[in-house]
């Protein structure tokens, strides 16, 4: 029922746009996404369930986005469209910054046995990348697109350090934005003016 499963994921989405968490109501969810309540329950178990599966699918969405980034540009174009996600998105700010405010799920981080039948559930129910999951997940896949395994040792670290730079000030704008879009001018000018390990 993956049609189903989205209308529902967005109009969680939606509810919580509008409301905190704790004010979003599965009935409403269910009622805006045109189905019974009976098949949210089906597909995610529980509120908690939704809220994991919402966080992940944000999650998922964000790293989509870094691999796009990465096929239309380099390490600047990935840290735009870091701080660019986390703006759009509170579920990616959080997720990205470990900081989950009143308004927002609040999910473990760890597993939670899963006994749902939707496959989808089940990775929802898998442990949640944690800040440091994202910042080694951002920087590996930089490094594999940037071509670290064609370059000598000495070359692969640099880049990889360069990738861990881009990223972290990518996180540090989250947190504190640039005056105007100047974060991939400030990874520019940082690789840049970094010196070589």
């Amino acid at each position: 029922m993956p049609a189903a499963r989205e209308s529902l994921l967005d109009a969680a989405y939606l509810a919580l746009a509008r409301r905190p968490w704790s004010g979003v109501r599965m009935v409403d969810v269910a009622a805006v996404a045109g189905v019974s309540r009976q098949t949210l329950y089906n597909e995610f178990g529980s509120k908690e369930g939704l809220a994991r599966a919402l966080v992940r699918r944000e999650a998922d969405a964000y790293l989509a986005g870094v691999d796009r980034a990465l096929r239309e540009g380099g390490l600047d174009t990935v840290a735009e469209w870091t701080v660019a996600s986390a703006r759009r998105s509170p579920l990616v700010r959080a997720a990205l910054t470990g900081c989950w405010s009143e308004r927002l799920p609040a999910p473990a981080l760890s597993a939670v046995p899963s006994t749902s039948a939707v496959p989808a559930q089940r990775r929802a129910d898998s442990p949640l990348p944690a800040p440091a999951d994202f910042l080694a997940a951002v920087r590996d896949r930089s490094l594999a697109a940037l071509g670290a395994a064609d370059t000598p040792a000495t070359e692969e670290r640099e880049l990889a350090r360069e990738c861990e730079l881009a990223v972290r000030i990518a996180l540090s704008c989250v947190m504190v934005p640039p005056a105007g879009d100047g974060v991939g001018r400030l990874v520019r000018e940082a690789i840049r003016a970094a010196p070589s390990a």
